[in-house]
């Protein structure tokens, strides 16, 4: 082996050195988290992303969710809020995130 054909391998097994092949999850299954890189949290509410829903779900209210800052709410229908206590303006599905509005499909 030349000198350089030995230096070339020398760094590209360096560079994969701290690579980590990693399997997928089941759908369902990938833990939630606090927050997520793209899109902020609600302001002033403890939170948590679920990736299943695309949205935070606000801790201590119900049926509240937020993202992107728009609040989502159910009640029998959807609306949407620019703050957690409205003015709320009605919508339908294509004003609500996919995978919120599946949640609640019937």
């Amino acid at each position: 082996m030349n000198r350089l054909t030995a230096i070339v391998l020398a760094i590209g097994l360096s560079s994969l050195a701290g690579c980590a092949v990693q399997g997928t999850a089941p759908i369902g299954t990938l833990p939630a988290s606090t927050s997520h890189p793209r899109y902020a949290p609600p302001p002033g509410a403890q939170s948590q992303w679920d990736a299943g829903l695309g949205v935070y779900v606000v801790g201590g209210a119900r049926d509240l969710y937020y993202r992107e800052r728009t609040y989502y709410r159910w009640n029998q229908g959807w609306s949407w809020a620019t703050s957690a206590q409205g003015p709320w303006q009605p919508t339908d599905s294509s004003g609500v995130p996919p995978g919120l509005y599946r949640r609640y499909a019937q």
